[in-house]
């Protein structure tokens, strides 16, 4: 079953929502640590950058968190109301010209600590999946 929460564009909303979202994944067996570091991170950058970027700050707007958490998998969809982006233009942060640029971190961490990540042709809304049967996330978080 899918869960959807409608938050107010405000950044306080994002610690209660990733934490009852952790719970929910812990109430299903979920991996422990997969839950503690890949999806606390993933989803605090997600809805992080869908506030300040997508939604740019305005308290008027509302993010959209559509979440189905399973014992083996745990798919979640962030969805702001901003015009969206090429997440494809975006710098990697890893590159020497782009080290010392604030833009693409949140994006990168994504990447790696999720085992799937979309974002849907607008560039607004963000799905991120992450599997506790994958052995590559739990490598590509203790390898950063």
């Amino acid at each position: 079953m899918t869960e959807v929460i409608n938050l107010r564009n405000d950044l306080r909303a994002i610690e209660r929502t990733v934490a009852a979202l952790v719970e929910r994944g812990r109430a299903v067996g979920f991996d422990e640590n997969l839950l503690r570091l890949n999806l606390r991170v993933g989803l605090t950058e997600a809805l992080a950058n869908a506030m300040l970027y997508g939604n740019n700050r305005d308290p008027r707007k509302r993010v959209r968190v559509e979440a189905q958490i399973e014992r083996e998998r745990i798919t979640i969809r962030v969805t702001d109301e901003g015009r969206g982006f090429d997440p494809d233009q975006v710098d990697d942060p890893t590159t020497p010209a782009n080290v010392h640029k604030i833009g693409g971190r949140g994006i990168f961490l994504i990447r790696k600590l999720m085992d799937r990540v979309e974002f849907n042709e607008r560039g607004n809304s963000i799905l991120m999946v992450l599997d506790s049967r994958s052995g590559g996330v739990r490598e590509r978080a203790s390898g950063m």
